[in-house]
């Protein structure tokens, strides 16, 4: 299986209010770095094959912060094409029957996330997402997303939130006819056929796609900007 990973960094950011009039999301700083390279970090751990990253809101910001890396940047224009229609257009740089997704928008206290997924990941999987348990999801306002039964199969629920973190067969993205086009699409056809799972990650996760949740990220990691 490739390591092969995407991260989504295309989004306008519009609940981050006036943090993201100069800047895309993923560049605003926590606990003293870009939010994209708290994700960064994991992505390194494991050596990937290929890193590719999205781009709209502000692209050239995110193009230049990642500027003399190997990291690529798939740019989004005229319009944003969503998860899955972003991963689609990605995957002639992504090459991998298989890849990593992960939002930039979230920080956490515990293991690599996408070592806990790789550790997951049978060869029958089409799609494996990685989800919180709600008592261990900071700054988030949702009810939850999915529940997980002991053979780790998903079904639409409120046990545990989706952490925007998966592995997922290309094949199911590429074969997608549209070209914008979410990504719970996809889940959907697999939960109805009984094929979506999903593992719990054992530390914490802080959604930081709002004001509020930098300083509750930065509480959570134990930063203190002196």
């Amino acid at each position: 299986m490739s390591d092969a990973i995407m991260l989504f960094a295309a989004g306008f950011g519009t609940r981050m209010g006036d943090l993201t009039k100069d800047r895309p999301k993923p560049l605003v700083p926590v606990a003293g770095k870009p939010l994209i390279d708290h994700a960064m970090a994991f992505v390194r751990d494991i050596a990937p094959s290929a890193i590719v990253a999205n781009a709209h809101y502000k692209a050239d910001q995110i193009v230049e912060h990642f500027a003399g890396t190997n990291v690529q940047v798939s740019i989004e224009t005229p319009k944003i094409l969503d998860t899955g229609g972003g991963l689609k257009a990605a995957l002639p740089l992504l090459q991998s029957d298989v890849v990593f997704t992960m939002n930039t928008d979230a920080v956490w206290d515990g293991p690599n996330p996408l070592s806990v997924l790789k550790s997951a990941w049978t060869n029958g999987t089409q799609a494996l997402l990685l989800c919180i348990p709600n008592a261990n999801a900071i700054a988030h306002s949702g009810k939850g997303d999915l529940n997980i039964d002991d053979a780790g199969c998903a079904t639409w629920g409120s046990q545990t939130i989706y952490s925007g973190v998966q592995l997922i067969r290309t094949e199911l993205v590429s074969d997608t006819p549209q070209n914008v086009f979410s990504l719970k699409q996809i889940w959907e056809q697999l939960e109805q056929a009984g094929q979506l799972r999903a593992v719990v990650y054992p530390g914490k996760w802080c959604d930081v796609g709002h004001p509020d949740g930098i300083a509750m990220a930065e509480q959570m990691l134990g930063y203190a900007n002196v």
